[in-house]
Order: structure tokens, then C-alpha cells, then sequence
């Protein structure tokens, strides 16, 4: 048995195979480019590498589209296959097993599967790292704490990867509304690893929920060379640092920020989508014009519709559909959805039936004016479900309020405010009231 510096254990591998794999799993905590590439190297000195082919399959499954789940399902049986009888190391049957239930939909249940082995092995870093992404695709912020605390707790400060670990525990608490710790732990995270993007990333979390948006600008930009090396992820943070800019009314700047670091080029990952889609939809609600700039986005969405691999980037979709009046695709988006809810066992089936295919048939009714004021009947501690973080999710209750505001629905708007206010600090509750207000005064001339 051989183990890597990450404390990942692995059977009949070479020390040239494990090398490559430790330089993946460093991409991977990094969120660095090279990771697929640092895969095939580590495949390419031992094609047997059951860890190497697993990782492969979860990376797959967090690209959350139908041909990447294909993918993850050959990987996942490939790793499977490679485990030696008698000799596979607890590691990898736990990646092995958390593989095939991600490929087949079941986000959670991979992730209690790797939980389950660092209960074993507390310091297997990658199993840690991959727990946390499967319940942040998930919206289990319950989870990811839990998880976290308990790594925390048993590892060592000195030990390879320590930054990473403190990065994942203070998104977690951030996701979980303590603020005041996840600041102080993501800048230890950071002290302690200078590559930690993801923990730079839970602080810049805490300056903008907490409305502290120049503070944001400032901790984004000192980072900014951390970040910007990193794989489309520097595309998120360029998104954090234009949502900054956006809470303090500079939408000259968010859009330059728009063109040159969220969305540079067009890209098919819906991580790239959503941050797109979610910053010119905030500009869409706030009166900002954007030029062409939906169109490229139209056009994914299009060739999307029919794909529910994620609930959370479908509805991305859908609001590029509404937002260029394109009824067609948000119709198949929406019966997408709804077959969705209606059959198959798969998180992202049941994610629909709770959330997904109600909030689609209430953003496709912004193209239909009747529809606008139809109560929304789902609890909105459901939106979790989605997947992604609450700054993510966000934009999906900043529409909820404003179509209450403009249905004249002022007992939802108060509910919407009132459970967006737990999560956040901004002026958006004064653009909505002052829309409400608009709306009233419209209805009583009528």
C-alpha cells in the first residue's frame, strides 16, 4: 500500500503514479487548470489507478451535464473494475462506491459515503474536499458543516493541506450564517495556504452578505493573483467582485468586469452560466442596459432545455429565455422540469418535484402578465435545495420579491424579504419596496 501526502491510501501504485495523482489533487483543492491533465498523467503510469479513474468520474459529475453524467458512469465502472480483491485499500472503495452513486444521481448518498470513511481516515484530504463539493452541488449546508467540524477537530495544523481544510470549514459557516467565524477562520485558511482560492472565496462570501461591499472589493483585489491563476473558478470570484461593485451602484464597472473576467469567452459549464446569467439578470431587475449580451446565453439555453442533470442550471437557463422573450425554449424548460418531478428517483428528480418545477412556471409567467401575481406555495427554505450558495441562490429570491412587488402582492413580498433578509445585508429591499410602491400607485390610476 502506498500513501500520498493528502493521506490518501492506494494499492499496487507506483511512486511515479502517485506523484502525478498528488499534483491532481493539489489542482483540484486549488481549483487550478491542470487537474484533468495531472489525472491522465497519473493514469498513464499505472492504468489501474482506481483513485485516478474515480476522480475522473466526480470530476465529471460536478460539470452537471448529460454527457459528462455519461462519462462519469464509464469512469465509475472502470474504477470499479480496477479494484484489486483482497488488496483494495478502504479509500478506494469509498471513492469507487461515492463515484457510482454520484453518477447515477445520488449526490448525497456519495457524499455519506465518503463521510463515512473519514470517520476512518480523517486526514484522506480529497475525500473531504469531494464531500463538500457533493453537498454544496447539493445545498446541504447542515452537511458540509457537519463534516467540516468534525475534520477540523481531528487534524493537524501541520499537516500537508491544512489551509484547504479551514477553507472548506469556513464556507460552511458562512453557508450557515456564522459570519463572524467564517471570516476569521477563512483568513487563517488563507495565512496558512496562499493558494487556498476556495477559502479566499468564503471570506469575499462573508463581505458581501454581510453588506460590507467595499471591504469586499479591497479582500478581492489584495487576492486577485491568488485567483485569477485558477481554472474558471477566477471567473466566480471575478463574479463576487462585480456583485461588490453592483451593491454600491457601480454597474459601469460590473459590466467591464462582465466582459473581461465572468465571462470572457463562451463556455458550455454551467458555473460559467450561472454567474453570467445571475449578474446581467441583477442588472435586467435594477434598469441596466446590456447590449447584445444575452444572446450568446440564449443560444446555450436553447441547445439546454431538455437537459436536467442540475435543477440549479436549468433555471439559469430559463432565465435567459425570459430575459429574450424566447417562449419556446422556456416552455421546453419548464415541461423539462416537470417530467423531471414527476419521475425517476435521482436528487435532482426530487429536487425538481420539492422546488425546481414551481419556480420555473413562476419566472416563465414574467412573460405573461396574468400570471405575475400568482402566490408562490413552496417553503422558501426549499431554495437550498437547489445547490450552489445562498449569494448564488439569491438571485432566484430577488425575483420572487420583485414579482410580488409588481403583482401587488404584499403579503409575499413582506414573506420573500423577510426570509432573504436572514441571508443578507444590501439595498435591494428599498428597490423592491420602492417597485411595490410604483406598482400600487399604477393600479390605483388603472
Amino acid at each position: 500500500m502506498a500513501i500520498d501526502i493528502y493521506s490518501g491510501e492506494h494499492s499496487g501504485v507506483s511512486q511515479r503514479a502517485i506523484e502525478a495523482f498528488e499534483r491532481a489533487v493539489w489542482n483540484v483543492l486549488a481549483h487550478r487548470p491542470d487537474a484533468a491533465v495531472a489525472i491522465e498523467d497519473a493514469l498513464g503510469a499505472e492504468p489501474d489507478f482506481v483513485a485516478a479513474h474515480a476522480l475522473r468520474a466526480l470530476c465529471c459529475v460536478s460539470l452537471a451535464r448529460s454527457e459528462t453524467i455519461e462519462a462519469a458512469h464509464r469512469h465509475a465502472a472502470t474504477a470499479g473494475a480496477a479494484l484489486r480483491p483482497g488488496a483494495a485499500t478502504p479509500g478506494e472503495h469509498a471513492l469507487v462506491c461515492a463515484a457510482e452513486h454520484a453518477a447515477a444521481g445520488r449526490l448525497l448518498r456519495a457524499a455519506d459515503r465518503l463521510d463515512a470513511h473519514l470517520t476512518e481516515q480523517p486526514r484522506d484530504l480529497l475525500a473531504l474536499k469531494l464531500s463538500h463539493g457533493l453537498r454544496f452541488m447539493s445545498g446541504d449546508a447542515a452537511g458540509m458543516l457537519r463534516t467540516t467540524r468534525q475534520a477540523v477537530a481531528r487534524w493537524s495544523a501541520t499537516a500537508p493541506g491544512y489551509g484547504y481544510v479551514l477553507g472548506c470549514h469556513s464556507f460552511a459557516l458562512g453557508e450557515n450564517g456564522e459570519l463572524a467565524e467564517a471570516e476569521r477562520v477563512g483568513l487563517s485558511a488563507v495565512e496558512h495556504e496562499p493558494f487556498d482560492a476556495w477559502g479566499a472565496h468564503a471570506v469575499g462570501h462573508v463581505y458581501e452578505t454581510s453588506g460590507r461591499a467595499e471591504a469586499g472589493i479591497a479582500w478581492l483585489e489584495r487576492t486577485r493573483d491568488m485567483w485569477s491563476g485558477c481554472n474558471n473558478f477566477a471567473f466566480h470570484m471575478a463574479w463576487h467582485l462585480a456583485l461588490c461593485h453592483m451593491a454600491q451602484g457601480r454597474a459601469d464597472v460590473a459590466l467591464d468586469l462582465y466582459d473581461r473576467h465572468v465571462r470572457p469567452r463562451t463556455t458550455d459549464d454551467f458555473r460559467d452560466i450561472a454567474n453570467a446569467v445571475s449578474l446581467l439578470w441583477r442588472m435586467r431587475q435594477e434598469g441596466v442596459a446590456v447590449g447584445d449580451r444575452w444572446r450568446e446565453l440564449a443560444e446555450l439555453a436553447q441547445r439546454r432545455a431538455g437537459d436536467c442533470s442540475l435543477v440549479f442550471a436549468l433555471l439559469h437557463h430559463l432565465l435567459t429565455a425570459v430575459a429574450v422573450g424566447d417562449r419556446a425554449t422556456a416552455g421546453a424548460i419548464v415541461a423539462t422540469l416537470e417530467r423531471s418531478a414527476l419521475s425517476g428517483d435521482r436528487d435532482q428528480d426530487r429536487v425538481a418535484r420539492v422546488v425546481g418545477a414551481e419556480l420555473a412556471a413562476r419566472f416563465a409567467g414574467l412573460l405573461d402578465d396574468d400570471a405575475r401575481s400568482a402566490p408562490y406555495r413552496t417553503e422558501l427554505d426549499d431554495i437550498r435545495r437547489l445547490g450552489g450558495s445562498a449569494a448564488q441562490r439569491d438571485v432566484f429570491l430577488r425575483t420572487l420579491a420583485l414579482l410580488a412587488a409588481e403583482g401587488g402582492s404584499q403579503h409575499e413580498l413582506e414573506r420573500v424579504l423577510k426570509g432573504r433578509g436572514r441571508l443578507r445585508v444590501d439595498r435591494f429591499e428599498q428597490i423592491a419596496r420602492a417597485r411595490a410602491e410604483r406598482s400600487a400607485r399604477t393600479l390605483e390610476v388603472a
